[in-house]
């Protein structure tokens, strides 16, 4: 060792587990002539270095600016000066559980192109296995129980290496050198095929999948186990294999997502730009949506202008999509409003006759995670559902104050835990309405405090007094005497926008979506609110529409429709015919009509107004055909205010008269629906203005389900940057509820909130 030489030790945190961290520093300290250890911690990963100061100097520079593609460090604590210990070379040492808080943890990672060429080798000997993977790519998080991240404490904890995948595994040469998942078809997971109930277990592998290869090329439907749950997959081009799984998964519009060969196979069917391309090919292979190219091949794969496609993300995917079709259904195998089915023996619940197949495996998946959904705007990934490839990826927030664990709401339920500076949020769990769901959000709930040592000091849930969420939460903060801070639902998804884009201070928030529950006790959705994260007013809305027959006004837009004719002064039966009158009549006596101020709502009438919709069969179905059916037009039609109570709303009745009045007389209803639209931005441009002459504001961020819409946000984004406005959307968390609970730790972990009416919130 040089005379001159130094002892450092680093500490680092961060996603550096299970992303090839220990070897990409093994070959960097040889690569310098460095010696010392490493080794993987509960905390992240520990370094003793010694080596000249220059050498050092290099190798720490190069952890920030050479490390893994995947990952991620968060903070890294260098001490110079310690007595040299006279390492004579650089090894991995055993790894060590710490007390205290845990190290982040990797996403799943889809296959990478190395692998996928050695899956095609015929000369490889892992060719045709359907679970290869490296230190770059493969399982992660639904496969880790424990930390450190170390084979004992994940699923593969049951395969031994064999010799050969062994000798890969200490050979610092190897891909594979320290790769957790590693193994091949000699000491790894295997595939197991299930017909008519019962499993096959003397079928050879290659047998197996050729055989399910053969049923989807036949129209057949096969369950298809994966990373994170288990799917229904079909040829997309058989239309009567689709209907069946439509009936089969009482699915009867919402659309399904597609999975693709390859990027050049979705540029034959969707428009793919550069940006949308680089997003299919990811590690975290989302859904992508693309807009369909005018001769989209496949019926009955959604009823809009856009098609959710992915590429494949395991070396299963890639061997079901070598030969035949170059284009598969790959849908969740869940049933309405439950969870994804994720374990073997779960396929027995799916309705008899729906799979003819069943391709599965015996690596056990530790947690369900369903695909990410995602759309390309400005450049920027536009989160729709965040979950495989993306969780537990943390998000960064200002906070330094005590753990706080948010529950979310009740569609589209997460929860987030935040501490220190870090924002770590749950995958996308389902709908909070029965109890199956509810225990799958709970067991992950103590997954996460289990894996990251969790243990919040502070609670937050939705206002709404009904919800399962709120009900939990209540029952954990009495049983743990912990403070609980239930958060208004539109202040918080304010809040999760403003905590992304790192915003403090006060701002606008305009935040449209269906349904939440107001401190008033009625129906919000259409707001525009002004504060921060302790203290808000709200500044605007939507007249209220009344929704007769409360519920059943939701499931059957019609009624919305309905009940925004009448209120405007005109006769629903010239759209709805005489079934209308039975809502005129419930009006009338004002029984189980509820305001909502909701833009969902909104949304849902015109469309049914417009002939779009009369039932809806999936949520927000009536905002998703309106914006298909809209053209570009420059057509606005009047905004007109009125102030209610010290509340300025947007009086949407002018609209609706000249609107009815355009379909009567033959205007498109291409020309109709984006005068909606136009309308809404417009509205939402005037509106910030009369906030900011009042506050001084100008700075704006959008949430709530309605900015899922794509014809909306390309139109009023730019109006209101336009108008001097700074315009601030949701790029790492969804715009939908999945995103609220990263708004209620905020506004918690901030000690709580306080509602302004709007006319006193207008005089600070």
């Amino acid at each position: 060792m040089p005379a001159a030489a130094e002892h450092v030790h680093i500490q680092i945190r961060g996603i550096v587990q299970g992303v090839g961290f220990r070897p990409f520093v093994h070959r960097k300290a040889e690569e310098l002539g460095l010696t010392g250890r490493i080794r993987n911690t509960s905390l992240g990963v520990e370094l003793e270095m010694e080596g000249s100061p220059a050498a050092l100097d290099s190798f720490i520079a190069a952890l920030r600016t050479d490390a893994p593609r995947m990952a991620v460090i968060a903070s890294m604590q260098c001490t110079r000066g310690s007595a040299l210990q006279g390492y004579t070379d650089f090894r991995i040492a055993d790894s060590a559980a710490l007390a205290g808080e845990r190290t982040l943890i990797s996403p799943d990672i889809g296959i990478c192109d190395n692998c996928r060429r050695e899956l095609f080798d015929q000369g490889d000997r892992r060719w045709r296995y359907p679970f290869v993977n490296c230190t770059d790519c493969g399982p992660r998080f639904t496969i880790i129980r424990d930390l450190p991240y170390d084979r004992k404490n994940t699923t593969m904890a049951g395969f031994a290496m064999c010799p050969d995948c062994l000798e890969e595994y200490q050979d610092i040469r190897s891909r594979r050198y320290h790769a957790q998942p590693d193994c091949c078809a000699v000491c790894g997971p295997r595939l197991l095929l299930r017909t008519a109930g019962e499993t096959d277990t003397q079928t050879p592998q290659d047998q197996i999948l050729e055989r399910v290869k053969q049923d989807l090329k036949n129209g057949r439907i096969a369950a298809v186990k994966g990373l994170g749950g288990i799917h229904l997959a079909c040829r997309a081009d058989a239309r009567d294999a689709v209907a069946r799984l439509r009936r089969g998964k009482n699915r009867e519009n919402r659309p399904f997502a597609l999975m693709c060969r390859d990027a050049d196979t979705a540029a034959r069917y969707c428009e793919v730009s550069p940006e949308e391309r680089r997003v299919l090919e990811s590690p975290a292979r989302p859904i992508v949506l693309l807009r369909k190219k005018e001769d989209f091949p496949f019926a009955g794969i959604s009823d809009n202008r856009y098609a959710g496609i992915m590429l494949p993300y395991t070396p299963l995917h890639c061997l079901l999509l070598e030969d035949g079709p170059d284009t598969l259904v790959m849908t969740s195998a869940n049933l309405p409003d439950l969870p994804i089915l994720y374990r073997n023996e779960e396929i027995r619940k799916l309705p008899a006759g729906l799979a003819d197949c069943a391709l599965l495996h015996d690596r056990p998946i530790e947690a369900p995670c369903d695909d990410s959904l995602v759309w390309v705007f400005e450049g920027s990934i536009i989160p729709v559902r965040r979950s495989r490839g993306y969780v537990p990826a943390p998000v960064r927030v200002a906070h330094d104050g005590c753990e706080v664990l948010a529950l979310g709401a009740e569609q589209k339920g997460s929860f987030c835990f935040i501490r220190d500076g870090i924002a770590l949020m749950s995958q996308h769990i389902g709908d909070l309405k029965n109890m199956e769901t509810m225990d799958l959000f709970t067991s992950q709930i103590r997954r996460f405090e289990r894996l990251f040592d969790l243990h919040p000091q502070v609670l937050s849930c939705d206002l709404h007094p009904d919800y399962l969420s709120a009900a939990y939460a209540v029952e954990r903060a009495e049983a743990e005497q912990i403070p609980l801070f239930p958060v208004q639902h539109h202040h918080a998804h304010m809040a999760a926008c403003m905590a992304e884009n790192a915003i403090e201070g006060d701002c606008i928030g305009i935040v449209w979506d269906g349904t939440g529950y107001g401190t008033d006790g009625s129906l919000w959705g259409g707001e525009f609110l002004t504060g921060g994260y302790t203290r808000y007013g709200r500044s605007g809305s939507l007249r209220q529409i009344p929704l007769p027959g409360g519920e059943q006004a939701i499931r059957q837009p019609w009624r919305v429709g309905a009940a925004m004719l009448l209120e405007a002064g005109l006769e629903p039966e010239e759209f709805f015919g005489q079934e209308s009158r039975s809502v005129k009549m419930l009006l009338q006596t004002g029984l189980n009509c509820p305001l909502s101020s909701g833009a969902g709502r909104l949304f849902d009438g015109f469309s049914a107004v417009c002939g779009l919709i009369r039932g809806a069969t999936y949520e927000g179905e009536g905002a998703v055909l309106l914006e298909a059916a809209a053209g570009e037009s420059s057509r606005v039609y009047p905004v007109i205010f009125q102030e209610n109570s010290g509340l300025l709303t947007f009086d949407w009745r002018d609209m609706m008269r000249m609107a009815a009045a355009d379909l009567r007389s033959g205007v498109p209803v291409s020309e109709v629906t984006a005068g909606f639209m136009n309308t809404l931005a417009e509205m939402a441009v005037q509106m910030c203005g009369r906030i900011r002459l009042q506050s001084g504001l100008s700075r704006v961020v959008l949430s709530g389900g309605t900015f899922q819409n794509r014809y909306l946000m390309e139109h009023l984004v730019p109006a209101l940057r336009n108008a001097g406005f700074s315009v601030f959307y949701h790029t790492q968390v969804p715009a939908v509820d999945q995103g609220l609970s990263l708004g209620q730790a905020m506004i918690a972990g901030r000690g709580g909130e306080e509602y302004v009416p709007c006319s006193a919130a207008a005089d600070n």
